[in-house]
């Protein structure tokens, strides 16, 4: 049997290189989902390593699948040391296609590195992908993430269709900007 593997490219900004995963960004995943900061991902997973395990095959089934997915994202100075993940995300049960991101290293927020690699993986999506739109759902109670999407110029939509949420739960739409919008 012959399988064809999508290809990943990798992409840079000023600072970072994001690239495919990669076998060696495991432990660097696991280590992350086993905190409270895994807490809007379904975390912490500390209980349970291979569910870690299978929420990062996951993310890197997404590139067979879909034909895109997250990228990990790292310092244009250390590549092989993620300190976090981004991209275009599609879950068969979700209504849109969305970009996501984490941070892994909580030494690495702050600085600005998930908003340079989110920017970057949305210029990805509409260029290269061709996406005509992009939402990101994220946990009402998630405040990091909804001023990174702000940052970023998304407004909440709120005729847009947010994917199942768990009990307690609100996720809320975040639009971004059209492609014509960026140029």
């Amino acid at each position: 049997m012959t399988t064809t593997l999508p290809h990943i490219p990798t992409l840079e900004t000023e600072r970072l290189v994001l690239r495919a995963p990669r076998m060696g960004d495991v432990q660097h995943w696991c280590d992350f989902t086993a905190t409270s900061r895994a807490e809007f991902i379904g975390g912490p997973m500390i209980a349970d390593p291979a569910k870690a395990w299978r929420a990062f095959a996951h993310v890197a089934g997404m590139w067979m699948l879909r034909g895109y997915g997250s990228f990990v994202f790292a310092l244009r100075s250390d590549p092989e040391t993620p300190i976090g993940m981004t991209g275009p995300w599609h879950p068969i049960d979700w209504p849109e296609q969305e970009l996501g991101w984490t941070v892994w290293n909580a030494d690495a927020e702050g600085k600005g590195f998930a908003l340079e690699a989110a920017t970057e993986a949305r210029r990805f999506a509409y260029e290269d992908l061709g996406w005509p739109t992009a939402v990101s759902y994220i946990d009402s109670r998630n405040t990091r993430s909804i001023a990174l999407a702000e940052r970023m110029g998304c407004e909440v939509d709120a005729n847009a269709k947010a994917p199942e949420a768990e009990e307690g739960e609100v996720i809320l739409v975040f639009r971004h900007p059209a492609p014509e919008a960026l140029q």
